[in-house]
């Protein structure tokens, strides 16, 4: 059975697409089988992977949470064979307005990957910036979460909104709901105050921080204007590297062998 795990953190801009991108594709990379999801409206991590999110040739998440069509119906596969994208559009703003009054309304993402979760080692789900339904229906659907967190010291403050969040989602939806852990992004080591972050996480959090820190790196960042993962822009560069070493981890948290 694979493991669903989002990518969440409801701070905008920590590196949570690219997060979501790069991990899938460094797992794909070690023969894991994999599916993306982009769970938020923008659309960045359905882009980032080379697909127009206004191709009406593709099925998106919206038609999926509405209940319009299955998961498998939404599948489409990337650049990378062991690596699928199910994409996102704008409509999925609209989700949740018109799931309000659905009965399990938290559970509709959770009952739809059902179907797909034996078929994948690793879904991974880009969540949207927001602390809403899609967001939580995200988390319900998931064994484990993981949390970018940019080393400044305002994104320290709404972790506690997320942890929150989780912890409502542990108690109400998912008691099977754990968080993977933090992985410091966009990390310049130059900066005194992001190693001031780094170290007050590591302090606080301990173990739960990933060992893997995502440096900052141009040709990361370059990468998404070319609908590839930084493996396929550039497989020579920092991002690249600790993408692959982030996914190794990810792959020791859970038991498998690399």
């Amino acid at each position: 059975m694979g493991k669903i795990i989002s990518i969440a953190n409801q701070k905008g801009g920590v590196g949570k697409t690219t997060t979501a991108i790069n991990l899938a594709a460094s797992l794909a990379v070690f023969e894991k089988k994999a599916l993306v999801i982009d769970a938020d409206p923008q659309a960045n991590t359905t882009s980032g992977l080379g697909f127009s999110p206004n191709n009406s040739d593709h099925r998106t998440l919206y038609e999926v949470m509405c209940g319009q069509i299955s998961a498998r119906d939404a599948l489409v596969q990337t650049e990378m064979e062991n690596l699928h994208l199910i994409p996102s559009h704008i409509n999925l703003v609209g989700a949740e307005i018109e799931l309000v009054n659905v009965p399990e309304r938290e559970s509709i993402l959770k009952n739809a990957l059902a179907e797909l979760k034996d078929e994948y080692d690793y879904i991974i789900i880009d969540c949207s910036p927001s602390l809403g339904l899609i967001t939580v229906n995200c988390l319900a659907a998931s064994d484990s979460a993981i949390i970018p967190v940019q080393p400044e010291f305002f994104a320290l403050e709404g972790l506690g909104k997320l942890l929150q969040t989780i912890r409502i989602v542990q108690k109400g939806i998912n008691p099977q709901l754990t968080i993977e852990g933090f992985v410091i992004t966009m990390f310049d080591g130059r900066t005194k105050v992001h190693t001031q972050v780094v170290n007050e996480l590591r302090e606080h959090f301990k173990e739960m921080v990933f060992r893997t820190i995502i440096q900052r790196n141009i040709r990361l960042s370059e990468a998404p204007s070319h609908g590839k993962p930084i493996i396929l822009h550039d497989i020579m560069s920092n991002g690249s590297t600790n993408y692959m070493n982030l996914a190794k981890e990810v792959l020791e948290h859970n038991g498998d062998k690399i």
